[in-house]
């Protein structure tokens, strides 16, 4: 097991965990950074995570539901109040109800999570600071300490999965619930310049096409929240045309924007989009998280090959936009 010290401090109101791995630093972060590889420790081994959000920048949030053996969850959150990276970042971590939103009644610990080089790889410090001695006992008899211990030790196999440590990769989808998917890719390129990528017209019709053989003569980008967008996409020879519209709701750039959407000329409600944009090592994760309004529609338009088209793009973004850089 990694854990070399967990030291309580009843005085200070504060729980301290110190974790050596023979890893890079950036290594060692960067399983913190990205969601898909978070959730394989996050949590106790009989109760695993699922990450629906994780913006890991100062104000961002992340959303968790961890799943019991029996079915039972119980939801966290993180706010981030301190992101250093890849030496430190800083959160204040609690309870959610099963509506998602945190749950007032339940204690809230600030904790810092330090990473620090050593002879033989990296040095994890986590240390917990509790806002008083009853919520340090009511945390310490929920098991928080056992909870804790049983997750970090669980990084190493993370770190050992030579997947984890592809720069680069297809885009691939992930169902995180019935009615929500995640699709996700580490894209070689800056924050900034694949961001840009996201916003500017001229560069959207260079690279967002999906299969070759399309073109993108309609491509009007919300620029603050409450703007509309609109998308429409045609055939090289002029047979057909589709599109999309919506709202942007939320915009935090470089990191995060949130827009509705709406196929043109359909009924029915449409969907809700969450990018998120992290560095880690060998560019910049795109992580997409997509709620459908039910499970059935969410997997019609898996069907249809979404996500390759999706791959497609994303590829022609990395040859023909970030490359010129």
């Amino acid at each position: 097991m990694p854990i070399t010290a967990v030291e309580k401090d009843l005085d200070a109101l504060t729980m301290t965990i110190t974790a050596d791995f023979p890893v890079p630093v950036r290594r060692l972060w960067d399983a913190y950074a990205d969601p898909r590889q978070l959730e394989r420790f996050w949590g106790p081994r009989e109760w695993p995570a699922t990450f629906t959000r994780h913006d890991m920048f100062p104000g961002g949030r992340s959303h968790y539901v961890m799943t019991g053996p029996d079915g039972e969850s119980a939801g966290g959150w993180w706010e981030f109040l301190d992101v250093e990276p890849p030496h430190a970042f800083e959160v204040l971590d609690g309870f959610a109800g099963p509506d998602g939103q945190p749950a007032q009644d339940m204690p809230t610990t600030r904790m810092r999570f330090t990473f620090e080089e050593t002879a033989h790889g990296s040095r994890l410090v986590v240390r917990a600071v509790f806002t008083s001695a009853e919520d340090l006992d009511e945390l310490l008899r929920m098991g928080m300490e056992e909870g804790t211990v049983s997750a970090m030790s669980q990084i190493e196999e993370v770190l050992d999965d030579a997947g984890d440590r592809t720069p680069s990769r297809p885009a691939r989808s992930q169902l995180l619930n019935d009615t929500q998917v995640r699709v996700s890719r580490v894209v070689s390129g800056s924050l900034e310049d694949v961001s840009e990528a996201h916003r500017r017209p001229d560069l959207l019709q260079r690279w967002l096409l999906g299969p070759d053989g399309w073109t993108m003569p309609v491509c009007e980008v919300a620029e603050e929240p409450g703007d509309t967008y609109r998308y429409e996409w045609e055939s090289e020879d002029g047979q057909q045309r589709f599109g999309f519209t919506g709202e942007l709701l939320e915009a935090q750039p470089p990191h995060r924007e949130v827009t509705s959407e709406q196929m043109i000329g359909m009924d029915g409600p449409g969907t809700t989009n969450e990018l998120t944009l992290t560095p880690v090592d060998g560019g910049t994760l795109l992580s997409l998280v997509i709620t459908y309004p039910d499970r059935e529609l969410r997997d019609t338009v898996l069907g249809t090959g979404m996500v390759d088209g999706m791959e497609a793009s994303y590829a022609r973004l990395e040859s023909e936009v970030l490359a010129a850089r």
